[in-house]
């Protein structure tokens, strides 16, 4: 099957001459090589430029760690197929064979997000210049002066789309105590950096490139914010080794104070049980309500 015109002019801007077949999982050229491309609707647009934007921001700060972004965009009228394609988004970029992350990956990766991507730095503060998804959920992102208040906006985002979903009033509620008091008492003394971030580093958003051996992540909704948020999810739901944490602290330790490290990670937690709520719907609401039960109960009252 032949791959659409656009990834065919795309290819042959540096290949010329060169032709492409689709098969289940990637395109192939005529000259050997393979990429991952996919062909939206008009309803993904932000969602393909979140993506990209993210992957575009993890190769400058950790060069071959994620795949690397060939183009993106809208399909215009001269790379149409049919009338209908005209502004559909397309994603194109290198395609990588991946397996399950070893133990001995995950320590390469623990030392390379703890040395390379968590020390890319933004000049513009915590947040992200486009919107990402989390899953299928819209990060609206912005830029913010403080972690509190960048991290205060994600958690309100949840809350404001299980208000509109409707069934959810005692979360909700339970929710803006969250916001009141363990947010700002958790997070408002950290002395950090907006580092960049994967968004959604669950296990399986890493992996391993059989061509290489080394470490892989992908589908990330990036931003910029605390490093130990992004290690909250793997723990959430298994399956990254813990080699993979201890050889990141030995990198970069936790932040002080590093005795409120555990509920920094329930905090952080807390986001993609909400996320999850959103998305799948109440079987996850019941550990929201946990982990909010612990942070209340832990954190100082007003």
């Amino acid at each position: 099957m032949r791959a659409h015109r656009v990834f065919e002019q795309i290819i042959q801007r540096d290949q010329l001459e060169v032709t492409l077949t689709r098969d289940d999982t990637s395109l192939r050229s005529s000259a050997g090589l393979r990429y991952f491309a996919k062909l939206g609707s008009s309803s993904d647009v932000d969602q393909y430029i979140g993506e990209a934007e993210s992957l575009m921001a993890i190769e400058r700060a950790a060069p071959g760690l994620a795949p690397k972004l060939i183009d993106c965009g809208l399909i215009e009228f001269d790379t149409k197929e049919r009338d209908t394609d005209v502004g559909r988004p397309y994603f194109l970029s290198e395609y990588k064979d991946i397996g399950s992350l070893s133990p001995t990956a995950a320590k390469a990766l623990g030392k390379r997000l703890a040395t390379e991507l968590h020390a890319y730095k933004s000049p513009k503060g915590f947040g992200f210049q486009v919107p990402t998804y989390c899953g299928q959920t819209r990060q609206d992102n912005g830029w913010f002066e403080t972690w509190t208040e960048c991290f205060d906006a994600l958690v309100g985002g949840l809350s404001d789309k299980l208000q509109a979903q409707g069934g959810y009033e005692p979360l909700i509620k339970q929710i803006g105590e969250v916001r009141e008091r363990a947010i700002p008492a958790l997070l408002d003394h950290l002395t950090i950096e907006p580092v960049l971030l994967h968004g959604d580093l669950w296990s399986g958003n890493t992996g391993i490139d059989r061509g290489t051996g080394e470490p892989v992540i992908f589908d990330p909704s990036s931003y910029f914010g605390h490093n130990e948020a992004d290690l909250a999810i793997g723990r959430m739901f298994g399956g990254i080794p813990e080699s993979f944490y201890t050889t990141y602290h030995e990198h970069l330790p936790k932040s002080q104070p590093q005795e409120q490290y555990a509920l920094r990670q329930e905090l952080y937690q807390l986001y993609h049980y909400l996320n999850h709520t959103v998305l799948f719907g109440g079987a996850y609401a019941g550990g929201a309500r946990q982990k909010m039960d612990r942070l209340l109960k832990e954190v100082p009252g007003k």
